[in-house]
């Protein structure tokens, strides 16, 4: 097994394993504990967690060639639909513990799981049940952040996540959005979708850096990294 830094993604590691095939990790911020039960190795002093591509929409983008990451130790991101907390806590060991992560998840039960895998074990991480269509109800729990991290299985995704940059990003901050089309309008090709997803940021006042599209990771989803002009 062969570990490197990635070249241009702060935070990341590239991993070669035995078999040749090569996958990411990064770095535990919580020493020791699993949260998806994702193999743990170690690399010097370094406790390093395998990213699996196939439960990550953000890895898959990695993967599928996307270079530039606004993901810095420090910066504050606001999480939209984070679930049970796969990809958060992936996001959490790449900010470190000067960082901080605004996990909003609309469901209880779902948020309950976030709490036990992720939160508990991770200070940077917030936990915050909500609906990310109203991004007014959680003013008074989250500050000015410097990247959205969008992966809400709604309809209107490109609305969702302007409305709360008009809330919450700083100018010139960033996002990711992770379009799930089949989840916005089953009628139509992926391709129409993600073409008026993007048209929405732009006149949100975003600019598209770069898009990726997620197969065979993720069938019918693609990534786009967008930054506030």
């Amino acid at each position: 097994m062969k570990v490197r830094a990635h070249e241009s993604i702060s935070g990341v590691y590239v991993v070669e394993m035995d078999d040749g095939s090569i996958r990411l990790a990064t770095r535990n911020l919580a020493p020791g504990i699993k949260v998806y039960g994702e193999t743990l190795i170690q690399h010097g002093i370094v406790e390093l967690r395998l990213w699996d591509a196939y439960r990550s929409k953000l890895a898959a983008a990695f993967m599928k060639g996307l270079k530039t990451s606004p993901l810095n130790e420090g910066v504050k991101v606001l999480y939209l639909g984070v679930a049970s907390g796969t990809t958060c806590s992936h996001v959490s060991d790449i900010i470190g513990i000067e960082g901080r992560v605004y996990g909003v998840e609309f469901s209880p039960r779902v948020m309950r799981e976030f709490l036990e895998r992720v939160a508990k074990h991770r200070r940077n991480v917030i936990p915050i049940l909500a609906d990310a269509r109203l991004p007014a109800e959680y003013a008074h729990l989250v500050e000015e952040v410097d990247v959205i991290y969008q992966d809400v299985a709604q309809p209107y995704q490109g609305k969702i996540l302007v409305d709360n940059a008009d809330f919450y990003l700083k100018k010139g901050g960033w996002a990711f959005l992770a379009i799930k089309a089949r989840s916005i309008d089953v009628t139509k090709e992926p391709s129409e979708v993600y073409k008026r997803e993007m048209e929405t940021l732009r006149d949100g006042g975003f600019e598209i850096v770069h898009v990726v599209h997620l197969e065979p990771y993720d069938v019918d989803h693609a990534m786009i990294l967008a930054r506030r002009t």
